[in-house]
């Protein structure tokens, strides 16, 4: 049993972004992550992946991403950022060591994993969403003989050349798979509504500005729509990728089937189309089960928090999940903001616990 400060469950991108606050502090503290290699939930993306907001706007507090004002990073390069920004800080990442469960032990709490046991005085879960990934339950799921995959799964397009390929799913990652897919495959893209390309000179830099605004006008009791122009995080930017499939019209969508047969899709007027794979580009849920013998995480899949601490367990705070754990705190560059008001708390609660 080790005996810390502060536990980070987690060695992704809020997890980095806790560990450069704790750092400046005299807590002690250890990052546990379950992956064998820096990178987080970026290990996991496809090959072709590139950032929709440039390197600037794509960075974790204290160092710039390199690349610039005007470049989008690739991939890899934020797996090298990540990596480096670790040694850089010399962060305390203990590895692999998958965190199994955390509970509650007196007046600390015990974090056990295979890697050992961690009593602490606090905890922060930072464990992102990217091992949960959702599939919708469609009717005949299960009997379809063709490969399913998760968007989560999904690395390049080879595997699939000359074949039928049903992406479902809008937002960046599916027009970004799409894009992908569609110079080798026959594509058909299945998204809920109709999706919203924003102009090729907005990036993922200037939703975050736009966003901001609205944010702000909403705490400010103002109308959040006079506050900037419409357009969300959700929205597709065009990166050049994107618009080199615009280009060659591979980018329509089509509205949802009802369900699955076992060679292909049914759509609402009955008719089929055979497919031979789908990419299932549709989320992810918060990654907790290690928070369940707290009993705190609730039938939606998330913990009740004021701010990022769990009201129902005031020695957790949750950073990097969503909105619901801080404004823009699954990104990047959103995740900073959230990650030092959760230290100064911990820091704080830590000290009038004496």
């Amino acid at each position: 049993m080790h005996s810390i400060d502060v536990a980070v469950i987690g060695a992704g991108q809020a997890s980095l972004a806790v560990g450069y606050y704790l750092r400046r502090t005299d807590l002690s503290h250890v990052l546990l992550d379950a992956a064998p290699e820096p990178g987080g939930a970026w290990r996991y993306s496809w090959d072709s992946l590139r950032l929709f907001s440039p390197a600037r706007w794509s960075s974790l507090p204290g160092w710039l991403m390199a690349g610039g004002p005007a470049y989008y990073p690739a991939r890899d390069e934020v797996l090298r950022y990540l990596a480096a920004y670790e040694e850089r800080y010399r962060l305390p990442v203990v590895r692999p060591a998958r965190v199994s469960a955390v509970g509650r032990d007196g007046d600390r709490m015990r974090v056990s994993s295979d890697a050992g046991e961690w009593s602490a005085r606090a905890v922060v879960s930072a464990t992102g969403t990217w091992s949960h990934p959702y599939i919708p339950d469609y009717p005949g799921r299960e009997g379809f003989r063709g490969l399913q995959l998760h968007s989560a799964e999904y690395r390049c397009p080879e595997p699939f050349a000359g074949q039928r390929v049903l992406v479902v799913g809008g937002g960046n990652s599916g027009a970004q798979i799409v894009a992908d897919l569609s110079q080798i495959a026959s594509v058909i893209w299945v998204t809920r509504h109709e999706p919203t390309f924003l102009p090729d000179d907005v990036d993922g830099r200037v939703l975050f500005e736009w966003a901001t605004r609205r944010y702000l006008a909403r705490l400010a009791g103002e109308d959040p729509a006079r506050a900037a122009p419409p357009g969300g995080l959700g929205d597709v930017v065009m990166l050049p990728p994107v618009r080199a499939a615009r280009d060659r019209g591979a980018l329509r969508s089509v509205r949802p089937f009802v369900r699955l047969s076992e060679s292909g899709v049914v759509w609402r007027d009955g008719a089929e189309t055979e497919v031979d794979a789908i990419v299932w580009a549709t989320g992810f849920r918060a990654a907790l089960d290690h928070l369940a013998p707290l009993g705190v995480v609730d039938a939606q899949g998330r913990v009740a928090t004021d701010g990022t601490r769990a009201r129902a367990e005031p020695r957790l705070w949750l950073v990097g999940y969503g909105e619901w754990t801080g404004y823009a705190s699954a990104t990047l560059v959103g995740v900073g903001r959230t990650a030092k008001a959760t230290v100064a708390e911990v820091v704080s609660t830590l000290a009038q616990a004496g």
